[in-house]
């Protein structure tokens, strides 16, 4: 932008496109900027709820552990864990949230299947069972509760952009644009005054000339 533009018709209706356009961006970031707050907040409350609903979960699944402890001894319980076969897999797809890009992870639920978890009834009992499917669903609940916070890790991210963008346009580029405008109106209008005189100028010294020759 330049700092000392010429003073021309044109140059005034570009200013004041620019300036135009400028409110216009404004107006639409921070409507974004908006949503993206109301999206945080919603997401945030329900990354809280997760949280406490997964400390619940852990507390069940290390009391059910210790009762397993307790009935069969850490080594069998070790064994137990120690044969399971395969971890859960997880896919991941990516979601958009006003433009941003979020990632939605869905882990594979591991079947309740004794196949699945490796261990065999001999030597195990429902203690060991309720243990797995306890920390099943901990599993479960982890893998969300990360995509949620890896949600909202992103969107402050763009909030904190979208809002310096926001900042950017109301306390310089707009002003800037405003002074602008205002400079190139100020020197049209004096660029006139100076004409209009001129004219006069003119006019009175050919009303003279006409008055002498006559």
């Amino acid at each position: 932008m330049a700092d000392n533009p010429n003073p021309t018709r044109m140059e005034l209706l570009k200013a004041r496109n620019r300036i135009k356009l400028a409110r216009k961006g404004h107006k639409l970031l921070k409507q974004k900027r908006d949503a993206l707050v109301l999206e945080f907040f919603k997401i945030l409350g329900k990354a809280k709820d997760m949280r406490s609903e997964l400390g619940a979960q852990m507390k069940r699944c290390y009391s059910a552990l210790a009762v397993a402890q307790a009935y069969h001894g850490a080594s069998e319980v070790e064994n137990a864990a120690m044969s399971v076969r395969r971890a859960p897999g997880v896919s991941v797809e990516v979601r958009n949230i006003m433009g941003v890009k979020i990632p939605h992870i869905e882990s594979q639920e591991v079947s309740a299947n004794l196949m699945e978890r490796g261990y065999t009834i001999v030597g195990t009992s429902a203690k060991i069972d309720e243990v797995a499917e306890g920390f099943e669903k901990a599993l479960d609940m982890i893998v969300k509760l990360a995509e949620t916070e890896n949600a909202i890790r992103r969107l402050i991210r763009e909030i904190e952009k979208t809002k310096r963008r926001v900042n950017a346009l109301e306390f310089v580029m707009i002003p800037r644009l405003e002074a602008q405008s205002k400079l190139i109106q100020f020197r049209l209008e004096e660029m006139e005054r100076d004409s209009f005189v001129m004219l006069k100028t003119i006019k009175r010294k050919l009303n003279r000339g006409e008055e002498e020759a006559g």
